[in-house]
């Protein structure tokens, strides 16, 4: 059995602008290595292609060269902004060798359950939800009316073989596939900022989040939560220091402090390994404290993300369950007193954003001493609790390339124009990255005690010029 696996470019950017997420960020795609793992442990040859990181004419030479391997499948994982380049991808491969079967998966493809299969006729199968179950039960040549979690052609009529039951312990699932991924580690960077030294990775520790905010797509996992022991993920982390140095890791999973107990383990487990690790993690507001911090520093954590996603509150309590600003602001402050980094995660363009909501985020990132700032432009995913009633609060351009959150493609009844929200952002995000306290409070000390990050800027520095530039020409529009 061969089986080849691809992540698709997709859109990455603005239209128009000049793409330089290549210095900024460019994460392996973990899921795909795990069902390679998943694949290679049925016995299969595998093969991985990330488009990503190849040139346009070098990718589609690749692709080539995969079809010409003659594998029995070929999957694609993708997100709802690459799931249209993922399938002009497949269309390509069929007009190859109509005889490789085209399986899809991933966020967007769960959303649509049987109508990707309706709506696009060169994919004979879709993984609903988490993958690895199905996709090993399909290439092992299960019947698909058995596989929960399959949509499938029977006799030119699609099926789906029903909601999945099965899912896998995390813990027994092999390490992904970092061998078959051409240019690991070196090809994929963390953002920038975001790491004390040189060698780092991302790595994925949970599944799933209890909690339903409005612009959150759960059709992969729902409102589930498993994770892996503190003793696989010091194994996980081991093995990839061993094989490839890797010292840090940007753990990115949803909610990663949400089992306290393991989180307490993990950290007591670092500050006692012989490695010198050091990790970002993701914090939700309610689920840190003052010995929770320290836990975290004593481990080696770098710095923490806090989901806080605006600074009007009435915007909050219609988006986001249980957060307080008041409660945000003594968090960050609790954070940055342990000696770790903080960095706020905003969406701009919910519903029922205004101008005046988006001048009061503005004041309370201020007020916050942030050490960085990620400003999402707000798009509302097709399996997200918010697209249910979208038309109903302003109007939307469903253009799925866009939905990278790097685009508006929902302007909400109170701007009166898309060229106003551009503006607005623009000031949102030079408010903060253009202040000089910023600067002399964050940014020069991390680049003293960090100097690798220097590094990055002055490698990069061309690309950075262009995305500031990119910023002023819309607040001067």
């Amino acid at each position: 059995m061969k089986i080849a696996l691809v992540h698709p470019e997709g859109s990455n950017w603005i239209p128009g602008q000049k793409d330089v997420t290549t210095a900024l960020n460019r994460m392996p795609p973990i899921g795909i290595l795990s069902l390679a793992a998943m694949a290679e442990k049925t016995g299969a040859e595998v093969k991985v292609l990330d488009l990503l990181v190849a040139e346009p004419n070098e990718g589609v030479e690749k692709l080539k060269s995969i079809v010409e391997w003659k594998p029995d499948f070929i999957g694609f994982s993708t997100t709802t902004s690459s799931f249209l380049d993922g399938y002009e991808k497949a269309c390509f491969v069929k007009k190859l060798d109509p005889a490789i079967k085209i399986i899809f998966g991933g966020v967007h493809v769960s959303s649509l359950v049987s109508k990707v299969l309706v709506k696009f006729p060169n994919i004979d199968f879709a993984i609903i939800g988490e993958g690895e179950i199905p996709f090993a039960k399909l290439i092992n040549g299960n019947d698909p009316s058995t596989i929960k979690g399959l949509v499938y052609r029977d006799n030119g009529e699609v099926k789906y073989a029903g909601t999945p039951t099965d899912f896998v312990t995390l813990d027994e699932l092999p390490l992904p596939a970092y061998h078959l991924l051409d240019g690991y580690p070196d090809a994929y960077i963390l953002p920038l900022l975001n790491t004390p030294s040189a060698h780092g990775t991302s790595l994925i520790s949970s599944r799933g989040c209890p909690y339903t905010c409005d612009f959150c797509d759960r059709s992969v996992f729902g409102r589930s939560f498993r994770y892996n022991s503190a003793e696989y993920i010091i194994d996980h982390m081991t093995f990839l220091y061993q094989k490839y140095h890797i010292r840090h890791f940007n753990i990115y999973d949803d909610l990663f402090t949400l089992k306290r107990k393991r989180v307490e383990e993990l950290c007591d487990k670092l500050a006692k390994s012989p490695y010198p690790f050091s990790f970002n993690c993701a914090v939700r507001i309610g689920y840190v404290d003052r010995s929770l911090l320290k836990s975290l520093k004593k481990g080696g954590c770098f710095g923490v993300s806090l989901g806080i996603e605006s600074g009007d509150q009435e915007l909050l309590n219609k988006h986001k369950m249980m957060v307080d600003l008041g409660v945000v602001e003594e968090t960050v402050h609790m954070i940055k007193k342990s000696g770790i980094r903080a960095k706020g995660l905003f969406i701009m363009g919910l519903p029922g954003e205004t101008p005046e909501t988006v001048q009061k985020t503005i004041a309370f990132i201020r007020r916050l001493g942030l050490d960085e700032l990620n400003v999402s432009k707000f798009a509302p995913f097709p399996g997200s609790p918010s697209y249910n009633d979208i038309d109903e609060h302003g109007l939307l351009d469903n253009d799925w390339r866009k939905m990278n959150c790097l685009n508006f493609v929902f302007k909400p009844s109170g701007f009166q124009s898309w060229e106003e929200m551009d503006r607005l952002y623009s000031q949102l995000v030079l408010s903060f990255y253009g202040s000089f306290w910023w600067y002399l409070r964050s940014l020069i000390p991390t680049l003293i005690m960090y100097p690798h990050n220097l590094l990055m800027i002055l490698q990069h520095l061309r690309k950075l010029f262009i995305a500031r530039n990119q910023f002023k020409v819309w607040k001067q529009t």
